[in-house]
């Protein structure tokens, strides 16, 4: 069946309105506990000692558990009875677990819930996007996209700007007070999408219900895991500064309103460039705009390990601040690839591979490097950040030989 916004190439922008304003919402309230999770677990607000490191690793680790384990049946559920249900279900589930992470401290207590969260996460980011695939017409998909990679990695980065300063305004014993708030704001995020989505036709409403094993082949398909997998890829690099960045770099001396400022300022970096890269994307190919994103996280790499050897010298960290800037098209031409690949019955389940890359880059990111930074020190992390580049430049080469001679997505007329 033909989805409604791509007959006409046009996207149809109430329901994505409610797609990036409830993403918004979630990924602030992920941002903000994530970014005081290792600090409230241990009470300490300032450096980590090894133990603590092995254990916050350990817990940590239980949300990306939780969401790879399930978020094939979560995405396969979304398809069999609609995303809007699982959507809304999952924001409610989310805010309920964010209330009982206030509850202990106790790493007992934190395991189950934690495992649970990431079953919540993943349904929540798999249903997004199979809307924003289904509401998006082919000839603005990057864009929507792009919008739609704003509204979340803005809230993240928002999110953890926000925790940082408040990790350093507020006493270890009151870190519970922002998952509450976390809570609140998952709850306004429920509100929002309840209020809009409830009762609301589905573009595929009225279809028949697909197989669960015909939902799984569609998705494991040679195209869908060229542009899932370096995502895992990705991930592991980012799932190692997630849950430890604001310990390490308040036990370096940086004061976390310095570090909250910064990661604002990328916010805004996010919000401003990811609906022009989409756009790129949709005019110039996805595949194009890959690629570029891919030599940034090279870069980035690359800069990042001289300036650990060199300090910071000024053209390192301007190779660094390029390269990062060229590293953020990835995204949306991935996302927007991902979709077009993708077949309309099967869209949610085929998100949920994209979902389980990134759950797998995040565990395996907080589990390899902690175990190589403990047996060899900053040389193990050198080799590890060696091999993620050479992993991303292998997969996107052997994305381009396949897509060589096709079209790489739909383009915009000049």
């Amino acid at each position: 069946m033909t989805e409604p916004a791509a007959r006409t190439g046009l996207s149809r922008p109430g329901v994505l309105r409610v797609v990036f304003g409830s993403t918004f919402l979630v990924r602030f309230a992920f941002g903000i506990t994530l970014s005081v999770f290792a600090s409230y677990m241990t009470g300490r607000s300032i450096g980590l000692d090894t133990a603590a490191v092995g254990t916050i690793g350990l817990i940590s680790a239980l949300a990306p558990v939780g969401e790879f384990s399930t978020v094939l049946l979560t995405g396969s559920l979304a398809d069999r009875t609609g995303r809007y249900p699982v959507l809304i279900g999952a924001i409610a589930a989310a805010s309920g677990l964010m209330l009982l992470i206030s509850v202990s401290r106790s790493p007992i207590w934190l395991a189950p819930v934690n495992l649970l969260f990431g079953v919540a996460s993943g349904a929540i980011l798999t249903s997004s996007l199979a809307v924003v695939g289904e509401e998006s017409g082919p000839l603005e998909r990057g864009f929507e996209m792009g919008r739609f990679d704003a509204m979340n990695l803005l809230g993240w980065v928002l999110g953890f700007a926000v925790g940082f300063g408040l990790l350093g305004a507020l006493p270890n014993a009151s870190l519970g007070l922002l998952f509450d708030l976390g809570a609140g704001v998952l709850a306004v995020g429920f509100a929002y999408a309840f209020l809009s989505l409830h009762g609301r036709p589905e573009p595929l409403e009225g279809r028949s219900t697909p197989a669960l094993a015909d939902l799984v082949k569609a998705a494991f398909r040679r195209e869908i895991l060229l542009v899932a997998m370096p995502w895992l890829v990705i991930y592991l690099l980012l799932g190692t500064l997630f849950v430890f960045l604001g310990t390490a770099a308040t036990g370096a001396g940086v004061p976390t309103t310095t570090l909250a400022a910064l990661i604002g300022g990328g916010g805004l970096l996010l919000l401003l460039t990811q609906p022009y890269y989409g756009r790129l994307a949709d005019r110039f190919g996805r595949m194009r705009l890959m690629t570029v994103g891919t030599i940034g996280f090279v870069g980035v790499l690359a800069g990042g390990g001289l300036l650990a050897s060199y300090g910071a010298q000024p053209e390192l960290l301007a190779l660094v601040g390029v390269s990062a800037i060229a590293a953020l098209a990835y995204g949306p031409a991935a996302l927007a690839a991902l979709t077009d690949v993708s077949r309309s019955v099967s869209r949610a389940t085929s998100m949920s591979v994209y979902t389980l890359s990134i759950s797998l880059g995040m565990l395996g990111g907080l589990l390899l490097s902690t175990s190589l930074y403990s047996r060899y020190g900053a040389a193990g992390l050198d080799a590890y950040f060696g091999l993620i580049a050479v992993a991303l430049v292998i997969l996107t080469v052997m994305r381009y030989r396949d897509t060589a001679g096709r079209p790489s997505g739909p383009l915009v007329a000049p």
